[in-house]
């Protein structure tokens, strides 16, 4: 090819440094690197990335871009750039240059220069001898780790999925999958060709969980016994793309979202009540505005378990997890050894039971009741883990009851209206004094709680 005017174009020659160290890269490699002046590697992070000597490295690309296409474009650029003022010039990647490299595809699409590919050894060669499988008869699919969700979406295996070079990839993995196939297993491939090289056989329950995972890390699912499902991932893409590029969401702490997650659940609850109970009552505008309110509660839910991902403290995937388990703890009557048909009451006394071993041995009768709960609720609340815990509890005769009611509030025939009459009214006398009813009441059932923990 030439440019036009018939000028040649400049050229980026492209080689692959092989699988693993320098026994896995040919003579020919070698000359068209020694044949070259000018010299870019991809990473220096390869074992045989030091037969590339005096070579630019784009590793500072990666460590100050916040997106992959951001990396790979910037490869492109600074390589044509370097071409048109050199002529030539040497790009060398880790293993093949055809296999899962993006940034060698985008150079082979690009007019201003023409790439010339030298073939070289790929990892794959090395996965199929260590798993001892024919990729071609036994139908093996290669999908990249960062694009798992899209890649593999309806996908059962198997896969062979490369890219994976950090836990947080395996976890993103696991979340792209419907239904959690706990007990599916993978086959976990690191360093092969090297002398730390390890085959690790485990579950899908525990994949970001049995190694650390690095550059020369890839993945074998034989069979999942659940489809990739894409929809709940590409939403979580989304939510980390938002927090990396929106302003407003990068700059968002825990602290600072803490008041949506409140907003958000009481939207939900108003939705929630106008779908009603009666499924045949539901309207399409009834179920739309469900749908969307309970979107922007778990867009809450994602957002801070992405900023304790980036964090490096815990990942979504580990929020569900623990849900999970909690879950399957709680409900022994269906999990359980004991399993069976129990009454609503048992259930209840079996959950407090089982909420009760979770908390520390002498901790306080009230802990994991949340003081930021609504006054009302939140007083609720705490009576009735106190009068289950047979705690002394605060009687109506000594609370210097106002003369702006008429109801008895300790007679037991009180009806909800005069109940909610005696509410509205003392709401409007603490208006009237300049005083925050709810803040009133959630400051004297801390004191109570705080009498009773004392004890």
């Amino acid at each position: 090819m030439t440019a036009p005017g018939n000028q040649p174009r400049p050229r980026v020659v492209v080689v692959g440094l092989g699988p693993a160290g320098a026994d896995f890269v040919p003579a020919s490699t070698l000359e068209a690197i020694a044949a070259c002046e000018h010299r870019y590697v991809r990473t220096l992070v390869h074992p045989s990335a030091h037969l590339v000597a005096d070579a630019r490295s784009f590793d500072p690309l990666y460590e100050r871009s916040e997106r992959f296409d951001e990396v790979y474009s910037g490869i492109v650029d600074t390589l044509v750039e370097a071409a048109q003022t050199h002529g030539e010039v040497l790009y060398a990647v880790p293993g093949s240059p055809l296999v899962l490299e993006r940034s060698v595809a985008m150079l082979r699409r690009d007019e201003r220069v023409t790439t010339v590919l030298h073939p070289a050894m790929s990892f794959l060669d090395l996965v199929w001898a260590r798993l001892g499988i024919d990729p071609v008869e036994a139908g093996v699919r290669l999908v990249d780790g960062h694009r798992f969700a899209v890649e593999a979406a309806g996908e059962r295996g198997p896969l062979l999925v490369a890219h994976t070079h950090a836990n947080w990839v395996l976890s993103d993995m696991k979340l792209a999958v419907d239904d959690g196939p706990q007990d599916d297993e993978v086959v976990i491939l690191q360093q092969l060709g090297t002398a730390d090289e390890r085959i690790v056989s485990t579950t899908w329950s525990d994949l970001d969980r049995t190694v650390d995972a690095d550059h020369l890390t890839s993945v074998y699912i034989p069979r999942l016994s659940a489809p990739v499902g894409g929809e709940y991932v590409r939403f979580h893409e989304l939510t980390r793309t938002l927090r990396e590029r929106c302003p407003w969401d990068r700059e968002q702490t825990h602290t600072s979202l803490a008041r949506y997650v409140v907003e958000e659940a009481y939207e939900v609850a108003d939705a929630l009540a106008a779908v009603g109970d009666d499924p045949d009552t539901v309207t399409p505008d009834a179920d739309d505005a469900l749908m969307s309110e309970l979107g922007d509660l778990l867009y809450q839910v994602e957002l801070h378990a992405t900023i304790a991902e980036q964090q490096g403290r815990f990942t979504m995937a580990d929020v569900c997890r623990t849900v999970h388990d909690k879950l399957v703890r709680r409900h022994p009557h269906v999990f359980g050894p004991d399993a069976g048909e129990r009454t609503a009451e048992e259930l209840s006394a079996s959950w407090e039971e089982v909420k009760a071993s979770e908390r520390d041995l002498g901790a306080s009768p009230f802990e994991g009741i949340p003081r930021s709960m609504p006054a009302l609720a939140y007083a609720a609340k705490v009576l009735k883990r106190a009068e289950r815990a047979s705690l002394p509890l605060p009687s109506v005769d000594d609370l210097p009851l106002v003369d702006l009611v008429t109801a008895d509030l300790a007679a037991s025939d009180l009806t909800v209206d005069e109940l909610g009459r005696t509410l509205l009214a003392i709401v409007a006398a603490a208006r009237s004094a300049g005083q925050d009813a709810e803040a009133a009441l959630r400051t004297v059932v801390d004191e109570y709680r705080q009498r009773v923990d004392a004890t």
